[in-house]
């Protein structure tokens, strides 16, 4: 994709269909006339007094401990620089979202028309009883340090410039981390700091506060290295001005044990780095292109502990990891601030977590057969689930030991419960599966590549890294439309019909005849067949020309399940194929099936669904948990359609008895498990949160999706196929580009996991 494209792209998300990213949704019934007197007039008069008789009680009647205030003056935007609070909105925007899909925290941007100091902090003092918590954002040094200290000082809500502490307390974490792999004290290595903004500063100290010494550390600015002797420093400067006769990078770099880097590409040289001392750890965080470049550094020093801003190498110092639960972990023990305590917790916390066993679905998005603590993994990914679990407690209890909890926890194994079940309704799921994608894309065929929304899914999938397009269609007509969405990227262009497919065409006939010749198929009808693009992209599969097939855009789901059946066929040993879609839902991805083929499936059948399905959960990295649904509850109906759904859970119990499976159960009882447990405590879906449901006919399957997919706005993936021979996925008819690009996801996935399985077949 060009710039300019890229540039329309960015402008359009951000302006299409609904400007801007964030936005305010009622909490509370609001249908009825009594609803709305509840909400205001005369209902509202109520908390309202109540909070004038006990300020506190804000937090019981109000948003205001759900609700973080992200606020700039715009003064230090991103790599922008001063562009003004107006055009730093889309970034406060940005961090809105972020705090809300990792933490379920609640934000109101607040840009700030003032570079004066005393109006900047006088403005936030004046709104801070709207909030929860303030986080101070883009704003430049060394104002942005009398801001914070002021707020935190007359405020008694947690306050928090991120640009300083977070990008502190994540590389704090990763360096204890690197230190005990180099087998090095932070008290005894010596560290030099490339860099002196409010990022660098905050980092420093906190280095120092985990035990580094000042008589260790050179920082350099702009200017050069500060030392003592020169004049007019700032006073954050001076805090780590040096002694050592020294003037530049070169020099201190000599015999160093650390450098961190916040400070502007490239400055680093391979003699520098071959300067360092045994072991040498080097965070290289200036974004977007680091001070030394990885795969340089990596180069030069093999016993290098590397690590930088990128998401595309390890060791990424992402200050995600950090201010959504650091924020978390405040407001719910009302916080009066944000102490060095909490963000110690939040160092130790992460450090701790690097060294745990990895979750599958973890190691699955990164491609990863394991991560283990070491070298290329000294701190968690952003994917990491158990992130929300760990950081916001050991905040938590940081700020009740510290004494500046006003609702102190209690039973902590029931918060750590509340905080996982936050992250129900985000897209987490999504975005793991883009990123294992990105680790070994694969070649997908495109078999309507000349539908436009199928292209921009193809542009996409290849800008992203997701897959490699083998595009199927016109090539005047594909080539048009790429040149009308500025798709210029080197990419396989097939027309099926032409002259000059006329080998390979030939060649897949041939292929298919030998497989059909006595199933009625001639030689003639076969070359003749290849003219079809979907035939032709399923030969290619079969062929292993390509590694999977996308289509179904344009056409209905039996006319392309039809060449699919006749020339991939089902996998081995299975006698029924499926689908299954997946919802994003505001519990979290639930696997519906069958969506799209079996009409009316057998007791046989079903069992053979679910557990086809909970195979694929299991590739995706998630433990289903599984209802067999009908419209009666474990036997309380003998009519045929709900015994064939017993029978169904009668088998799997007897073939499969450690699957977590269950039925026949109503869907509210599966949905509920309070309410199973109460009046069916047998189940073994009772206590547990079902994620997989399994319809007795496709009826029931395919309504259900459709209907959360329109009324709930349910993102769906899918339908995925599954029990078939190769990697090969039917879209929905008319299918949304965001919808294409994610089961192009899924089948890079499926490829990626059957070339896994083939690969442990050959060795052993």
């Amino acid at each position: 994709m060009s710039k300019q494209s890229k540039r329309i792209e960015a402008l359009v998300y951000h302006a299409k269909p609904t400007p801007g990213k964030i936005k305010v949704v009622p909490t509370k019934k609001y249908a009825s006339q009594r609803d709305l007197s509840l909400a205001y007039s005369p209902g509202v008069a109520e908390p309202c007094l109540e909070i004038e008789k006990n300020v506190e009680n804000v937090y019981k009647y109000t948003a205001k401990g759900n609700l973080v205030a992200v606020i700039s003056n715009g003064t230090a935007v991103l790599g922008l620089g001063n562009i003004g609070p107006e055009a730093s909105k889309p970034v406060m925007e940005g961090k809105g979202l972020l705090f809300k899909i990792f933490a379920d925290i609640d934000v109101f941007d607040i840009e700030v028309n003032t570079e004066n100091v005393e109006e900047f902090i006088a403005t936030v003092k004046n709104i801070a009883p709207t909030f929860g918590g303030i986080n101070l954002e883009d704003i430049k040094a060394p104002e942005a340090f009398e801001i914070e200290r002021r707020l935190k000082e007359e405020l008694d809500i947690p306050v928090m410039h991120d640009d300083q502490h977070g990008t502190a307390i994540i590389s704090a974490a990763a360096l204890l981390n690197a230190l005990e792999l180099a087998e090095k004290t932070i008290e005894d290595v010596k560290i030099v700091v490339s860099g002196a903004g409010a990022a660098a500063i905050s980092c420093t100290r906190l280095y120092k506060a985990c035990g580094a010494k000042g008589e260790n550390i050179v920082m350099l600015d702009s200017k050069g290295v500060i030392r003592k002797d020169r004049e007019n420093l700032t006073s954050q400067k001076a805090e780590f001005a040096t002694h050592r006769k020294i003037d530049n990078l070169d020099e201190a770099m000599k015999d160093a044990d650390v450098f961190i880097g916040l400070s502007m590409a490239d400055i680093v040289s391979p003699e520098m780095l071959k300067s360092m001392a045994k072991n040498p750890i080097v965070f290289a965080m200036a974004n977007p292109n680091p001070e030394i470049s990885y795969q340089l550094a990596v180069d030069t020093r093999d016993d290098i502990i590397m690590a930088t801003g990128r998401s595309d190498h390890p060791n990424q110092v992402n200050n995600v990891l950090g201010f959504p639960f650091i924020f978390r972990g405040a407001l719910d023990v009302r916080a009066t601030k944000i102490n060095e305590a909490m963000k110690m917790a939040a160092v130790k916390a992460l450090s701790r977590l690097a060294k745990e066993p990895v979750p599958e679905q973890v190691n699955l998005a990164y491609n990863e057969t394991r991560l283990t603590f070491g070298r290329d993994y000294i701190i968690p990914k952003p994917f990491d689930p158990r992130l929300i679990a760990e950081v916001p407690p050991a905040v938590a209890k940081a700020a009740m030991e510290s004494g500046v909890a006003k609702e102190p926890i209690e039973d902590w194994e029931r918060y750590k419960n509340s905080l996982l079940e936050r992250l129900g309704s985000d897209n987490k799921l999504v975005r793991l599966l883009l990123n294992r994608a990105r680790t070994n894309p694969k070649r997908v065929v495109f078999a309507e590549a000349d539908q436009l929304d199928v292209l921009k899914a193809a542009q996409i999938a290849y800008d992203e890294g997701i897959a490699i397009p083998i595009l199927l269609g016109r090539k005047d007509t594909i080539s048009a439309l790429m040149n009308e969405i500025e798709f210029d990227a080197e990419v396989e262009i097939i027309d099926p019909k032409s002259d000059e497919e006329l080998q390979r065409k030939n060649k897949y006939a041939e292929a298919y005849w030998k497989q059909k010749n006595r199933k009625g198929v001639t030689k003639y009808s076969a070359q003749k067949i290849m003219r079809e693009r979907n035939y032709f992209a399923a030969m290619m599969v079969n062929e292993g020309d390509a590694d999977a097939l996308i289509s179904g855009y344009s056409a209905s789901y039996p006319k392309v399940l039809k060449p699919m059946l006749e020339l991939i066929g089902k996998a081995k040993g299975v006698t029924r194929v499926a689908t299954t879609n997946i919802m994003m839902t505001q519990r979290g991805p639930m696997f519906l099936s069958d969506t799209a083929i079996n009409i009316d499936p057998s007791a046989e059948d079903l069992a053979k669904i679910a557990y086809m399905t909970s195979r694929v959960a299991k590739m995706l990295g998630i433990e289903p948990i599984i209802a067999m649904t009908s419209y009666s509850n474990f036997g309380s109906s003998d009519n045929p359609d709900a015994k064939k759904v017993r029978e169904a859970v009668d088998y799997l119990h007897k073939t499969y008895p450690n699957m977590v499976v269950d039925g026949e159960v109503q869907m509210d009882f599966a949905l509920n498990p309070k309410m199973l447990q109460d009046i069916f405590p047998f189940s073994r879906l009772a206590g547990r949160k079902v994620n997989t449901l399994i319809f007795p006919n496709l009826d029931s399957a395919n309504i259900t999706y459709k209907l959360l997919k329109e009324l709930n706005k349910a993102e769906s993936i899918g339908p995925i196929m599954i029990g078939m021979g190769k990697p090969v996925h039917i879209l929905q008819l008319d299918a949304s580009v965001d919808e294409i690009v994610n089961m192009v996801t899924i089948a890079v996935v499926d490829a990626q996991e059957r070339e896994k399985k083939l690969l442990r077949e050959q060795l052993s």
